[in-house]
């Protein structure tokens, strides 16, 4: 299944991200409040699927996804499953930004400017002509 450039919600996990969004981690909902209606001057999603995989946040302009670890990511097997998923989202041409729920308490702010650099980067690297020989 192809998808870069395509939206990729399935009906069959139409369930589980509106549970994640209803449930969702005081971090998530902070981060939220930062990137929902477009303040960065891109549109975010927030529990969106791409191919199998639901990702926290993402920016289908920019092929931009963010991603935010509590607890349960420390253990070795979580740690290997983002690995993996990392990998394989970031050879579907998708950027992937992680951050730890810790961080959005205590450093908010260096979040979200790092969230709007990443942004800008992409940004311009979209209007960036390819190198002609």
């Amino acid at each position: 299944m192809e998808s870069i450039g395509r939206y990729m919600n399935q009906a069959s996990l139409r369930e589980r991200r509106r549970d994640l969004r209803k449930f969702q981690t005081r971090a998530e909902g902070i981060l939220w409040s930062k990137l929902r209606r477009e303040q960065l001057g891109v549109k975010f999603r927030r529990q969106f699927n791409i191919d199998h995989f639901i990702v926290d946040f993402y920016c289908h302009a920019l092929k931009l996804i963010i991603e935010l670890d509590g607890w349960q990511h420390g253990s070795p097997g979580n740690q290997e499953y983002d690995q993996r998923r990392d990998a394989y989202l970031r050879a579907k041409g998708y950027t992937m930004l992680r951050y730890q729920n810790i961080q959005i308490k205590y450093e908010l702010d260096a979040v979200v400017q790092d969230i709007m650099n990443n942004v800008e980067r992409l940004l311009l690297l979209e209007k960036t002509p390819p190198n002609l020989p």
